[in-house]
């Protein structure tokens, strides 16, 4: 099969570390399956894995990539869920010994990929290949971060720090859809008004600057550069989320200020196959699918990927797996 692997480190993310070959995949062990895919997507975490995070040089080329959808050998349409945990666990993300796919596990920048037969979820057919292969990481957290650790409820007002990246665009068109009033932190004037005007935004700011009244909750996943900002904006009794650490992963916090005004931090890592299945059948119900800045062929891939190393995407960027 013709898959992107990853052949070399390469930390100034120059795209010298991969190629677009045939691979040899080992058949699938007792319990796993095959997905023949149709599209696949580009996250953070594949951008870090592209500049050699959890690289092993002494090991085979390794196919990147972590999310996806395509169809199983009973001809079912399906979702990947990318983390792989022992099974019985509980929620995946507490297994000490979990893996993601592309970290150690062939991934789904590829026409088809091996996974446990528990990590498939119904693709609802009201979702595009290319929207249903953008739910597994990206969407998944910014799903548990506003419905299950932060709990927002309809008519409560959130700020989102960032504008245009994967869990940024989600977390506006998921909050948007769930009745809740979205603001927007954004560094770039021209995403926070196609943050305003295209995914539903109440309002767009400049990042840093005040926001015109305490919010119920902060939502930040860039980290070290705008956590003191999210904390500054949230009401007495109101609760802070954190899934990200792209700008630093150290502060300071000043504990007085968290106490006297009872505010709740709370950390977030995307979600389990059961949030995933859920979030699908959300976005189908309420049409509040996820963004797609592009779509590339799987094998005329190199310039989505320098898009997305370059930050210069609105949402998400896809991989036509069957082209």
């Amino acid at each position: 099969m013709r898959a992107i692997r990853r052949t070399a480190p390469d930390p100034d993310g120059l795209l010298d570390g991969i190629e677009i070959a045939d691979h040899d995949a080992p058949p699938p062990p007792p319990g796993w399956t095959t997905v023949a895919l149709k599209a696949a997507s580009v996250n953070y975490s594949d951008l870090m894995a592209l500049r050699g995070f959890g690289f092993d040089p002494s090991g085979p080329p390794r196919v990147l990539g972590s999310d996806g959808a395509g169809i199983d050998r009973d001809g079912n349409e399906v979702i990947v869920y990318p983390i792989v945990a022992a099974p019985g666990h509980g929620d995946p993300l507490h297994d000490p010994g979990l893996r993601m796919l592309s970290q150690g596990i062939d991934g789904t920048w590829a026409e088809s990929v091996h996974v446990p037969s528990a990590n498939l979820v119904p693709k609802p057919p009201e979702l595009s290949w290319e929207q249903a292969a953008c739910l597994g990481t990206a969407w998944l957290t910014a799903y548990r971060m506003l419905f299950g650790r932060a709990d927002l409820k309809p008519g409560e007002t959130v700020l989102v720090q960032g504008a245009g990246g994967g869990v940024p665009t989600a977390l506006i068109r998921l909050g948007v859809a769930a009745g809740l009033r979205v603001w927007v932190a954004a560094r770039d004037r021209e995403r926070g008004r196609r943050a305003v005007d295209e995914l539903g935004a109440r309002a767009a700011f400049p990042a840093g600057t005040p926001v015109p009244e305490p919010v119920d909750a902060a939502l930040d996943c860039v980290g070290a550069a705008t956590l003191a900002h999210s904390l500054r904006s949230i009401r007495p009794g109101g609760r802070l989320v954190t899934a990200g650490a792209v700008t630093g992963a150290t502060v300071e916090l000043d504990l007085a200020d968290l106490f006297v005004r009872s505010i709740s931090v709370h950390g977030s890592a995307m979600g389990s196959p059961a949030e995933l299945r859920r979030l699908a059948r959300h976005c189908a119900a309420t049409g509040a699918g996820p963004v797609i800045d592009g779509v590339w062929p799987l094998t005329g891939a190199r310039p989505g990927l320098a898009r997305a190393l370059a930050g210069e995407g609105f949402g998400k960027i896809v991989l036509r797996c069957d082209r």
